[in-house]
């Protein structure tokens, strides 16, 4: 037995007794003739002294370095007056050496094996067995193990079962480009890598399963950022003989499982729910931040009667009200903001004791500008900050702005957890380039009861049984009711210029299993990079992954992606065109 406890759980209930301890050199100090050294494993820290007068024993602590590993055998003592650690779960005591074997030598490692030095993205992850061994990132882990168990625990306790799916399928178009595999008994043809579950776990509720979940891993080939990595992972969730209600209650338990087993965090629920029309008009945006207010207003009908021409023209004319004072310069850098995500301009008003003072403002008459005021409820020392256009954009760009203007503004309470739900989701889309509807979430979502009458002569007005779930302005999962008839699949179908026949031949495998009896069904998944990231108070998921890529899709510490050997080309008839790097 190489240790008989970890480093991070002796106390003072344990003095005087003899124990074996292992893990690495974290720190070595010399003081007075002792040699001190923190002894850390992934549990914690214990520092270990090492006595002159047990000549071999010192002997060898004088050689050791920085994450050299070892183990030690001695007797745990309280430590002296005065030297005791309170930020140390060990700190009362030590444990005096009696003997030492050097289990391994390290170089000096390109890294601070510590949090309070941080090393640059690049060689954080070419190095990243030495920055794993930091305890901020045991500890991020260790809080995304928890969530995995809690989720497990729960769901088992619901009667889910896990069911693993395939990864290596038909390649079907689901949004973004799939990894592709060659196969080597079948010459010139390719499997896909799943970019979710979503048609297997559809087909497990007409095999009868009735509850399923799994930790499912997803390749996606797409570019990268900071919530986005080419595999990642969710819980993925799907039910039968379900409604809206049933989902919402469930996740509702799971989230609040998840966040007090791994976050120690006592939830609310049951969570608000606003609609996609309800959060795009006040908020901007189908994923609200609501830790803060600062909603948009809408004064199309009051400005419509101006002789401001970029408000009488356009479709929507909606405004903020920071109640902050701005001088021009400040304006400047929020209309270069907003131009950068696609507006034309941005129109601005302060409020001063004579009224609404801008160079836009003498086209507003006197009632106009009344009206402006009451509407907005702005008062003296505040600002106005117009954008006009279509419906759509208007709100984007107004919604990026409020977010912007939270972060500089100081609203945002980072400690606060604001979960939502967003309900009736459009079904369609209008693809302007394309000239045609086009599905906003998957085909396979059913329509809401009474908006079904729309689907042929209004598909613009279809809202589907869609939902998400958004915490704090980030969607943590999302999920649908499924279409299980044939006749709405048909209808849905050819809204998007889609005839079943074609459907068949891209996802026949699911639409034909619907012909055997398909029970109504349901489900949703939650992105588990994102929310183990947020259990742990952070965005950034490559931090709750042991080894990410990079933003170029690379790992820098396998080198891969990498070239392939030539035999093993030829095995899976595959012939590669060189092309020279940029």
């Amino acid at each position: 037995m190489l240790r008989t406890n970890t480093c991070g759980e002796l106390g003072i209930k344990q003095k005087g007794k003899e124990v074996k301890l292992a893990g690495w050199v974290h720190t070595r100090r010399d003081h007075g003739g002792l040699i001190f050294i923190d002894l850390r494993d992934r549990y914690g820290l214990t520092q270990i002294v090492f006595d002159p007068e047990n000549k071999k024993e010192f002997s060898a602590a004088e050689k050791l370095r920085r994450e050299d590993v070892i183990s030690v055998q001695g007797k745990v003592v309280p430590r002296k007056k005065g030297m005791k650690n309170p930020k140390l779960k060990t700190g009362e005591i030590e444990v005096e050496v009696s003997k030492i074997d050097i289990l391994n030598k390290a170089k000096t490692p390109p890294i601070e094996v510590e949090d309070r030095k941080e090393a640059g993205e690049e060689i954080r992850l070419k190095y990243r067995y030495l920055d794993l061994r930091r305890p901020i990132m045991q500890k991020r882990l260790l809080v995304r193990h928890k969530a995995a168990q809690a989720a497990r625990e729960y769901l088992n306790k619901e009667n889910f079962m896990e069911i693993e799916t395939p990864l290596l399928i038909r390649a079907t178009p689901e949004g973004a480009r799939d990894f592709i595999v060659p196969s080597r008994v079948s010459p010139g043809e390719f499997y896909s890598l799943p970019q979710s579950p979503q048609l297997y776990k559809q087909i497990l509720m007409v095999s009868g399963m009735d509850k399923y979940y799994q930790l499912a891993r997803c390749l996606r080939d797409e570019d990268l950022r900071q919530d986005r990595q080419p595999e990642f992972t969710q819980i993925d969730i799907e039910m039968s003989f379900i409604d809206e209600e049933d989902v919402y209650k469930l996740s509702e338990g799971l989230i609040k499982d998840i966040w007090k087993k791994a976050g120690n965090v006592k939830l609310k629920t049951p969570f608000p729910r606003l609609t996609y029309e309800e959060a795009m008009d006040k908020y901007g945006s189908d994923k609200p931040d609501l830790r803060f207010g600062l909603e948009l207003i809408d004064v199309t009908d009051v400005v419509k009667d101006s002789d401001f021409k970029v408000f009488k023209e356009a479709e929507s004319v909606k405004c903020l009200n920071p109640e902050k004072e701005f001088s021009r310069k400040d304006f400047d850098k929020y209309i270069d903001f907003c131009q950068k995500n696609g507006a034309k301009g941005m129109a601005w008003m302060r409020v001063t004791e004579k009224g609404l003072e801008s160079n836009i403002v003498k086209f507003f008459n006197k009632d106009i500008q009344k009206e402006l005021l009451d509407k907005t409820k702005a008062k003296k020392g505040s600002a106005l900050m117009f954008i006009a256009d279509k419906k759509k954009k208007t709100d984007e760009i107004l919604g990026s702005l409020r977010l912007e203007l939270g972060k500089d503004l100081d609203l945002i309470n980072k400690k606060e957890l604001k979960f939502c739900w967003i309900t009736d989701f459009p079904l369609f889309e209008w693809d302007e380039d394309e000239d045609r509807w086009s599905p906003m979430h998957h085909i396979f979502s059913m329509p809401q009861d009474d908006k079904m009458k729309y689907l042929e002569e209004e598909p613009g007005k279809v809202t589907g049984k869609l939902y998400d779930l958004v915490l704090n302005g980030v969607e943590l999962g999302g999920g649908s009711i499924r279409i299980h008839r044939k006749d709405i699949q048909e209808k849905v179908l050819k809204v998007i210029g889609m005839e079943y026949e074609e459907a068949e031949k891209r996802f026949g495998f699911l639409l034909n299993s619907f012909k055997y009896g398909a029970p109504p069904h349901g489900g949703i998944a939650f992105g588990f990079d994102r929310m183990s990231a947020l259990l742990n108070g952070i965005n950034d998921i490559r931090e709750v992954i042991a080894f990410p890529k990079n933003k170029a899709a690379e790992n820098p510490m396998d080198g891969c992606p990498t070239e392939v050997d030539e035999e093993q080309l030829k095995e899976l008839h595959v012939k590669v065109e060189k092309v020279k790097k940029k």
